[in-house]
């Protein structure tokens, strides 16, 4: 009787047009369920049925789309205003765009998109005389393709699908084959095919359950993947192929015991050698083999709890960044190719307290430094001789890093550059001259930078750290205390959240709003004490930091206390989820996509993908401390009676990181107790996962929707001449 009910109420739901008549939201069945934590713990969790693994329980289902069709009746009113806010967005892109070509063995590699097609072309042209990333963008712009070799046509690939991704391709080291992964569910399972780039036709070959990691061999026949548990969905094994073999006879190269591991694999700056990877939240290994007889791989230095390392080969030596010996900011190391333990390791570049080390890019006559400092992204080049320089930016806030440098054998090193302002731009900077070229900036039709404004602000935390916010709006903005604005963050993994150029955004910059990014503890913005900071039992200070920041924002007088919308996803639906509990009086509406909102049950189930990866993250909850902790700020436990903002929640039916039911369970939970009136809506994307639908305007579908419910709810009126 209750799917029966559901489905009437979607039928019921999806007749109701007036807004006058105000639609009801769908009501789903409770039952009785306990979950158990091995010290004894007990909660009640009468949504747990909404699980379903193999995603096929009619009333699970019924309930999802029920959910839909309220979605849809509810928002039938500003569909006028999402079509406006998609064709405003869509009519930015310049359709027929490419990326900045780079070379890499005699080719020229890039991709580039075709009007009205919602996926790239990857392609390659032969290095020629005069041929070069500047050459090969005129032709693309001009439409000349002559001289082109398509790689995949992602378009004909994804035909007839409802989702369709490639995670990567690899060709082989003589350039003439090709192995590529992809994924038709959007589960980041994927399959690997193979390509033969000289005839253009197919092998046979398929592996599939597989994560997108290919590397080659030297022989141009052999290739190395990973084979993910199908349950946990884990990386858990490296094996190789032989080109032209049965699949079931690939022999297991390396297969890793530890589920709190994620595992990679890929080839030495020098192309000298292939490595594997692995890693946890505390703690990494790698055992590397020749690339032209990789049989034996042998470990550059024994794991250790609580140091990180990841090392390139060049030149006749390692580079490592690590964090070993207090180094928490991470330094870099030096050790010889034979090397096989830390013992034998030399520093080269020191540790400092107000820098943080975030990578580096090894090349014949420099080395490039990517670094973290106040918050902000730097890049920083040493030469043989000692010297060193920085390359410069020009705005307070923005954000910078190493681009595609594909060979080493050069001068000019190739980075990235954006900022809330500026579109993503590429340059190149010739380290011997300094002269610097602009290879590419991102097209945004119709969009003049000189009308909006970025700055960066430092919000004062309730334990007294200062918190780095970086702010955008349109020029003649008033700080009054009327505007609206949209505040997000993540927080989580230690994962940074720079400032740049956000295309949706602008649609809400135009309307008056203003939009802030803030860099909250348990991201990397200010160094790894921002991220320790964050994380286990200090993961409060994620959330009360944010709350801090919308509080400062509002006394600043960037926006109303009355019109404040905040917005994460994932790990940043957790903090969405988690600020609506703790003070949901400073927000009008919450926007969460693919919120992770049912922490301690889901840490508490190793057979669900990625719990056991995340242990020195959040917290292994079958440990009484670390239970009691993440209970405590866990989302869906601590719905209670009061009244909640408005609310657009995200999910995808497939999505491997965070389960659908964690979102529809919460929303189930939180309609029970919600004293408010304001509307909260599920949006579930049955054919999608993690990263919702494919496709480069498809996703914009989705935004412009959830932009157009936050618009209603904050009172944002529409731009002169456009009506409401």
């Amino acid at each position: 009787m209750k799917t029966r009910s559901l489905l009437l109420a979607a039928a019921i739901l999806m007749t109701s047009t007036t807004h006058a008549a105000l639609p009801q939201p769908p009501d789903v069945a409770k039952k009785p369920h306990t979950v158990r934590a091995p010290h004894g713990a007990e909660r009640s969790d009468e949504y747990y049925w909404l699980r379903d693994d193999k995603r096929k329980n009619p009333e699970m289902l019924a309930y999802l789309k029920a959910e839909n069709a309220y979605v849809d009746a509810t928002m039938k009113r500003l569909k006028p205003v999402e079509d406006r806010l998609y064709d405003e967005i869509v009519g930015r892109i310049k359709q027929d765009d490419s990326s900045v070509p780079y070379r890499e063995r005699g080719w020229w590699y890039y991709s580039r998109f075709e009007k009205g097609k919602d996926y790239p072309v990857h392609a390659r042209r032969r290095d020629a005389q005069g041929l070069g990333a500047e050459a090969i963008q005129r032709a693309n712009d001009a439409g000349d393709f002559q001289g082109e070799q398509v790689l995949l046509d992602v378009n004909t690939l994804a035909k007839g699908r409802d989702y369709y991704s490639v995670g990567t391709f690899e060709v082989s080291q003589d350039n003439r084959l090709m192995a590529y992964a992809d994924d038709t569910v959007g589960r980041r399972q994927y399959v690997i095919r193979f390509m033969n780039l000289e005839t253009g036709k197919p092998y046979p070959d398929e592996i599939p359950a597989v994560s997108a990691d290919i590397v080659w061999a030297d022989d141009n026949r052999t290739v190395f993947y990973i084979e993910n548990d199908p349950e946990t969905l884990l990386s858990k094994r490296v094996k190789k192929h032989v080109l032209g073999t049965p699949v079931a006879n690939d022999i297991l190269v390396y297969e890793e015991p530890d589920d709190s591991f994620y595992m990679s694999i890929d080839r030495t700056r020098d192309d000298a050698f292939i490595c594997i990877a692995v890693s946890s939240t505390v703690s990494d290994e790698m055992r590397c083999a020749p690339a032209s007889n990789p049989d034996t791989f042998t470990v550059l230095s024994p794991r250790e709890r609580d140091v990180e390392y990841s090392a390139d080969h060049y030149a006749g030596r390692w580079v490592i960044r690590t964090n070993a010996d207090g180094a928490t900011n991470f330094k870099l190391m030096t050790a010889p190719t034979a090397a096989t333990s830390r013992a034998e390791w030399k520093e080269w570049i020191a540790h400092r307290d107000d820098v943080f080390i975030d990578g580096f890019e090894l090349f014949r006559d420099f080395t490039a430094i990517g670094e973290r400092s106040e918050g902000l992204e730097r890049l920083r080049f040493l030469r043989p001789d000692g010297t060193e320089e920085y390359v410069k930016a020009d705005e307070p806030a923005y954000s910078m890093g190493l681009d595609t440098n594909a060979e080493p054998d050069t001068d000019w090193l190739r980075y990235s550059y954006t900022s809330l302002t500026t579109p993503a731009t590429t340059f190149e900077l010739n380290v011997r001259t300094g002269e610097r070229r602009l290879l590419k900036q991102q097209p945004v039709l119709g969009y003049d930078p000189a009308k909006y404004v970025t700055e960066r602000v430092w919000s004062t935390a309730r334990d007294g750290t200062k918190i780095p916010v970086s702010l955008v709006y349109r020029k003649g903005f008033e700080k009054n205390g009327k505007a609206a604005l949209l505040q997000y963050a993540y927080g989580s993994y230690g994962m940074a959240m720079d400032p740049g150029f956000n295309l949706p955004v602008v649609s809400l910059l135009d309307r008056g709003m203003v939009y802030a990014i803030a860099h909250i503890r348990g991201g990397e913005e200010m160094g790894r004490r921002w991220y320790d900071e964050g994380k286990l039992f200090k993961k409060k200070n994620t959330f009360t930091d944010f709350i801090d920041v919308t509080g400062d924002l509002v006394a600043r007088g960037y926006a109303s206390k009355d019109r404040v919308a905040a917005y994460g996803g994932s790990a940043g639906g957790l903090l969405m989820g988690a600020i609506a509990n703790m003070a949901p009086d400073r927000y009008r509406l919450i926007l969460s996509q693919v919120p992770f909102v049912d922490v301690v049950t889901t840490m508490l189930d190793a057979s669900i993908p990625l719990t056991t990866n995340e242990y020195d993250e959040w917290g292994n909850p079958e440990k009484k401390e670390f239970y009691d902790y993440m209970l405590s700020y866990s989302p869906y436990d601590n719905l209670e009676r009061k009244a909640y903002p408005a609310m657009f929640v995200g999910t995808g039916l497939w999505d491997s990181q965070v389960q659908y039911w964690e979102p529809a369970k919460y929303v189930a939970r939180l309609r029970d107790l919600n004293t408010s009136a304001r509307p909260v809506l599920l949006r579930t994307n049955m054919d999608a996962g993690h990263g919702g639908k494919s496709g480069r305007f498809r996703r914009y579908r989705e935004l412009a929707e959830m932009y157009a419910f936050a618009l209603d709810q904050l009172g944002v009126d529409e731009p002169a001449g456009r009506g409401k």
